[in-house]
């Protein structure tokens, strides 16, 4: 009976750990194939349009609207809005760099900003809307500032560029009803990009 006993406590204790796994073995391995991603801040006025942008391209993992460059803590969509607090309406994009180069990032950016306003995208005017490449590592900084010289000396368009390239500061992610709304609030957000002659002016910058 020992024996008997015995066996049947050997066979589930067998069982079990056949169906949890050796758990030193699969914590590293899931790390492993998880994909690396990489992360890019951009502003382009407002963040709803410049999210949009992003979510079109391929190897883009995840986009977050939100703040950047400021000198307040947490602030909220109604203290950047009065240009008070230094911050810009950003984007982070989460991406990853086997599908998707940070120069190709670069170009979707540049075509869907109009680089010669200064402190204003389209009709939207304050330095809350300014344009510009926050840079996260030596590396994106070199690409971004010969990025930007090739526009200047190559431009389709008249009016100098005024886009700044700046180190990432703080990043604080907008309100929820700001996150994906070009998707949440298709219509209303259409009207808004028509109305604001996003759409016509860009057209009207890259042809």
């Amino acid at each position: 009976m020992k024996n008997t006993a015995y066996l049947l406590a050997f066979a589930v204790v067998c069982l079990v750990g056949a169906a949890i796994g050796p758990t030193n073995a699969q914590g590293p391995k899931a790390a492993a194939d998880k994909p690396a991603t990489a992360k890019a801040t951009f502003a382009g006025g407002c963040f709803w349009c410049v999210e949009e942008a992003f979510d079109k391209i391929s190897g883009v993992t995840a986009t977050i609207s939100g703040y950047m460059g400021g000198h307040s803590k947490n602030p909220t969509y109604e203290q950047i809005s009065t240009g008070r607090t230094g911050h810009a309406e950003v984007v982070q994009v989460e991406y990853d760099p086997k599908r998707v180069s940070y120069d190709k990032l670069l170009e979707v950016f540049w075509r869907n900003i109009d680089p010669t306003q200064k402190d204003a995208q389209f009709c939207d005017h304050g330095s809350q809307y300014r344009s510009g490449i926050f840079y996260h590592d030596a590396e994106q900084r070199k690409l971004a500032e010969t990025s930007k010289a090739a526009l200047v000396k190559n431009k389709p368009f008249k009016g100098e560029i005024v886009t700044e390239v700046t180190r990432a500061a703080e990043f604080y992610a907008a309100e929820d009803y700001h996150q994906d709304y070009h998707q949440k609030n298709p219509v209303r957000y259409k009207f808004y990009k028509t109305g604001c002659g996003r759409e016509a002016r860009l057209k009207e910058l890259w042809r």
